[in-house]
Formats: structure tokens, sequence, C-alpha cells
């Protein structure tokens, strides 16, 4: 899928930032061919300050993955390398919360996170940084625990989070409007989207990498289309319109 229908008309992200704060990008990827890359890598110094640096290498191939649904949702969409992970895709709360602040001051209308952090400790400062981006313009997207566990910025309130399902198509998306799916029945499901999780490899197979990781990037690609549909809305405006355009979901049935 390469062009989402919003409001009758057709958008490929055309114009639209979509940072990927992941392991880096590998802009030779033939799945990325055409597609225009930048980006930063970040480490904390001593006193805890972010420090950019210009190489944003994919060592582990993660980042990449994660480039290649959000690029196939939204082929027109300019992609930004937020690498706060090497080879063993580690990091931390403090690597996140400098990826979404730097994300959104260089103006990436969509910030996508296919990881998260189960401490709830470190809540507080994504929360903060993820409110701010969203004054800044940036929607921020990140993935939901696989098992239905705690995982920030997926559970914060002006995170979109996103789950992933292996009977959902890959040409739709649901949102568990909490009004109707309470927290209380429904668990971290409430407030969440969910959508396809299985990626595509260079060979055209199933990707290395399946899950609500590789969900959340669909999700971004479809998010920086609804973005290029209303330039210059405010982030919240965008988000309201993605919980608009997705589905209703019928447990009783799946989610065909």
């Amino acid at each position: 899928m390469s062009l989402m229908r919003f409001r009758g008309n057709e958008y490929t992200g055309k114009g639209v930032k979509v940072a990927i704060i992941d392991s880096g990008i590998n802009p030779d990827d033939p799945r990325l061919e055409g597609v225009h890359v930048e980006g930063w890598s970040i480490q904390l110094g001593a006193t805890g300050h972010a420090l950019l640096h210009p190489d944003y290498s994919d060592e582990n191939g993660h980042g990449t993955e994660i480039a290649a649904a959000v690029h196939r949702m939204a082929p027109d969409a300019t992609l930004v390398a937020v690498k706060i992970m090497g080879d063993r895709l580690r990091t931390s709360a403090e690597l996140m919360a400098a990826g979404i602040e730097t994300s959104a001051q260089s103006g990436c209308q969509v910030v996508n996170l296919s990881l998260g952090t189960p401490n709830m400790g470190k809540a507080l400062l994504l929360r903060e940084c993820v409110a701010n981006a969203v004054q800044f313009g940036s929607v921020v997207l990140a993935a939901a625990h696989p098992k239905g566990e705690r995982a920030y910025p997926a559970d914060l309130p002006e995170t979109v989070g996103v789950a992933a399902h292996p009977d959902c198509p890959s040409d739709k998306f649901y949102f568990f409007n909490p009004k109707r799916f309470p927290r209380k029945e429904w668990g971290v499901l409430s407030d969440k989207f969910l959508t396809h999780g299985y990626g595509m490899g260079e060979d055209g197979q199933a990707g290395r990498y399946r899950g609500s990781g590789v969900a959340t990037a669909y999700l971004a690609g479809l998010t920086a289309c609804i973005a290029e549909a209303m330039p210059r809305r405010p982030a919240q405006e965008v988000i309201d319109a993605l919980r608009r355009a997705a589905l209703i979901p019928i447990p009783e049935i799946g989610y065909g």
C-alpha cells in the first residue's frame, strides 16, 4: 500500500518529515531507493546533556526495517534517522527523551519510537518531552508492550500508542476508544491503535522483525499522509483525525 485515501484524496506523505528514533538507517537499503534520508546520532555527555553527531549508520538493521515500513505507507515522506542504539539495541529513557526533543525541534511532524521502557520511574521525564513535542507540532507514536505490560512512552496520554495483531490486515487500522473500551476492562489496549505488525524484507518475504514496533512504523507512515493533508495544523488535530479515520474494533468477529 503506497497511497492513503483521506477526505476523498490520496496522499503519500509528501513534504512531511518522519523521525525514526532507533538504531539508525541504512540509506543504501534497496527498500529505501530514492528516499531522502537525513539524521544524526545522540550520545549523553558526562553532565547528561545530549551530544549530536552526524553519523546515523545502522549497526543492527532494526532502524532500517522500521524505516522501510514507514516508507511503504508514506513513500514521499522524508525520513530522519535519530540514532540512539547500537548493534545490541540498548538505550535509555534519557536518550529516548533526547531523541523526541531534537526531533520536534528539527521540525519533524511525525516521531516514531518502535521501542519503550517498562520503568515507571521514567514516565514523567518522557511525558514532559512528548507533551512539549506535541506543542511543537509533532505527533509522537510509540510501540505498546507485546505482552500487554507497561511501556513508556506508549502508555502516556499524549502519545499515540500502537499494538499489533496477527489477524489485522495491512490496509486497516483500529482505535480502542477509551469510552467504549475502558482501561478497567481492556487494560493497556484502551486508548491504543492496532494494526498489521509484519515487515517486508529486501526479497519481498517476511521481514526480520515483527510486532508492535513494525505496527507503529506503519501507523507513523499513515500519520504522515494525514499530516500532508492537514498542513500547519496542530499535532492534536492530526491525532484526532487519525482516530476518526480508524475502524472500530469488533473483538467478537476478529479484526478482518
